[in-house]
């Protein structure tokens, strides 16, 4: 019998997360130890997707991969982040987990990155989704009957009617030629509540649309801030 190889797969509770999940818990070479997410210590929620821990556990229940979390504070340094998480790839290697896998499709500064601290630690990355086409990935995780809805929009790419919008293929041909089907450089997130990977349906409810503004990344520019949109769910 041959031996799985140990993971931990990194976690957004989105559409890629989704997908690429279903392609390694398809391949039986595999052995998922948990699903890891990292969010905001102050509100407990995924960084720019506003999803709940409480809905992240409720997917970890129906997918049945217990859920590791990270809480991180508001304004995390680099160098905290970093040694936080050496400690989580620490503990995973000495656990015998190998493996780090990601539903990153494309950003190849982000992939280095991600391979530079693993490797760090002894453990490899592995991005089953990398370099397809978003738009074969889009039709792909709509066609395979995952549902989801869109949890934050970046209202430099799209306006607030997005906000708590099905994914589905009328979303698709409403996003303007400029925005990428899957959402890739961050233009829109979602959170999946059914499909191939739960037992059942995550039970979720609707929520108000709110807009976030955030400081900008440009130094040179600090009063050109970052809007988003996003749908509460509960």
């Amino acid at each position: 019998m041959n031996q799985k190889n140990k993971a931990f797969f990194n976690w957004s509770g989105g559409k890629d997360s989704s997908l690429c999940l279903l392609h390694i818990l398809s391949n039986p070479k595999w052995d998922i130890r948990f699903l890891f997410t990292t969010l905001n210590g102050s509100n407990k929620r995924v960084s720019m997707h506003g999803v709940s821990d409480t809905l992240l556990e409720k997917q970890s229940k129906s997918i049945n991969i217990p859920l590791k979390k990270l809480y991180l504070p508001e304004q995390t340094s680099m160098e905290e982040y970093n040694l936080k998480m050496s400690n989580i790839l620490s503990e995973a290697k000495a656990d015998g987990i190998n493996y780090s896998i990601f539903g990153d499709i494309f950003l190849e500064d982000l992939r280095n990155y991600r391979e530079q601290q693993l490797a760090r630690a002894g453990l490899k990355a592995i991005f089953p989704l990398w370099g397809l086409d978003t738009h074969s990935v889009a039709k792909d995780f709509i066609n395979k009957d995952f549902k989801a809805i869109v949890v934050s929009v970046d209202n430099r790419y799209l306006d607030k009617s997005f906000a708590g919008r099905i994914y589905d293929e009328q979303f698709l041909i409403d996003l303007p030629q400029n925005v990428d089907p899957c959402g890739e450089n961050g233009e829109f997130h979602t959170f999946v509540f059914d499909g191939p990977i739960f037992k059942k349906p995550i039970a979720l409810e609707k929520g108000d649309i709110v807009y976030k503004a955030y400081q900008s990344p440009d130094k040179s520019h600090p009063e050109k801030n970052i809007g988003f949109w996003f749908c509460d769910l509960n």
